[in-house]
C-alpha cells in the first residue's frame, strides 16, 4: 500500500494567524456521474473519478459564469479527490435519428456551408455513453479563504443547475460541506466516510464474514484511495481547464500523486480492528471496499 502520509508534505505551510487559506469540501454523489476525459461523436467515456475540469465547471455554474467568461480565480485552486464509493460502470446504448424521417447529414459541408447527406444513406446512428452508478466522492479545493467562502455560498444557492460531469447527472444534497482549515491532505483525512448507512452496514457485515467472526465488524477507520494535485507528483492528468468557451475550449495538464488515506468510518461504537489478530495477518486489502 502506498501511503500519502509517508511522503514529504508538499502543501505550503500557511500562517495560522493570517487566515488567508482554507479548504472547501464538496460531496459529489448521485445516481449517475460521468467525468469525461476522452470523447468522440459516437463514444463518450467517463473517468473513474471526478476531473478538475468537471469540478471547476460545477463551481463556474454555481457562480453564474457564462461559458465565454474567464475562469479567473478558479484555475489556481488545488484539487484533491477521495474515493469513498467507486460505484459501478454503466454502458448506455443510444440511437440518433431525424424525427422527420430524413437521412442523417454527415460532418462535411458544401461550398455554401450546408451539411452533405450521408452516402450511402444513413437513417440511424448508434452512440455509446458511459456513466458511474452510485459513486460517492469527496472533492477538496485549497486556495484563498475569501474565494472559497464565496464559492461555498454559490454552491449552496447556485445560479445555474449543478451537474456531476454532464447536465443529465444532477447531484444529491448536500453538495457543499463547508470550509476546513488547511491543508488539502489533512482535510481529506479528517472528514468521515461519506457513504450511506446501508453501505457502511454492508461493509461491516462483509468484513466480519471475511474475518470469520460470524458477526459484523465495525472498524474505526477505513482506507480510501485519493488523488492529490501536487507539482512534485509522479503522474500527469490532462484535465485542467483553461477556457470553456465553445469556440476556444482549451485544457492543459497538471501533476498529481496517488495513494491511500486512513479515514474515520463514523460507526457509533467502532471496534479496534488492529486488535484482531486475523486482520493483522491478512493485512490491508485495497479491494475490500469494492466488494471483491
Amino acid at each position: 500500500m502506498t501511503s500519502l502520509t509517508s511522503d514529504p508534505p508538499s502543501d505550503p505551510v500557511p500562517d495560522p494567524a493570517s487566515g488567508s487559506d482554507a479548504v472547501l469540501l464538496l460531496r459529489l454523489a448521485g445516481p449517475l456521474q460521468s467525468w469525461g476525459t476522452r470523447s468522440a461523436f459516437n463514444r463518450r467515456e467517463t473517468s473513474p473519478e471526478p476531473t478538475k475540469s468537471g469540478v471547476i465547471g460545477l463551481l463556474a455554474a454555481a457562480s453564474g459564469l457564462a461559458r465565454e467568461d474567464s475562469l479567473g480565480e478558479l484555475l489556481p485552486l488545488r484539487l484533491g479527490i477521495r474515493v469513498d464509493q467507486p460505484g459501478t460502470l454503466l454502458r448506455d446504448y443510444h440511437t440518433v435519428s431525424d424525427y422527420r424521417g430524413r437521412p442523417l447529414p454527415q460532418s462535411g459541408v458544401t461550398a455554401k456551408g450546408v451539411q452533405k447527406p450521408t452516402s450511402p444513406v444513413k437513417n440511424t446512428h448508434v452512440t455509446t455513453r458511459y456513466y458511474l452508478q452510485d459513486a460517492v466522492f469527496l472533492a477538496a479545493l485549497a486556495g484563498p479563504r475569501a474565494v472559497l467562502s464565496t464559492l461555498d455560498l454559490a454552491v449552496r444557492a447556485p445560479a445555474f443547475p449543478l451537474a456531476l460531469g454532464r447536465r443529465s447527472c444532477p447531484p444529491t444534497q448536500p453538495v457543499s460541506l463547508g470550509l476546513r482549515e488547511p491543508g488539502l491532505e489533512e482535510a481529506l483525512t479528517e472528514e468521515p466516510w461519506l457513504v450511506s448507512r446501508r453501505a457502511r452496514e454492508q461493509y461491516a457485515s462483509q468484513l466480519g464474514r471475511e474475518r470469520g467472526l460470524g458477526r459484523p465488524l465495525y472498524p474505526a477507520r477505513i482506507d480510501c484511495s485519493v488523488t492529490l494535485e501536487d507539482p512534485g507528483g509522479d503522474d500527469v492528468a490532462h484535465d485542467a481547464p483553461v477556457s470553456f468557451d465553445p469556440y476556444a475550449r482549451s485544457f492543459t495538464s497538471r501533476r498529481v500523486r496517488h495513494g491511500w488515506l486512513s479515514i474515520p468510518t463514523g460507526f457509533p461504537n467502532p471496534e479496534d480492528g488492529s486488535a484482531d489478530s486475523s486482520e493483522q495477518e491478512a493485512g490491508h486489502d485495497p479491494f475490500a471496499l469494492l466488494g471483491w
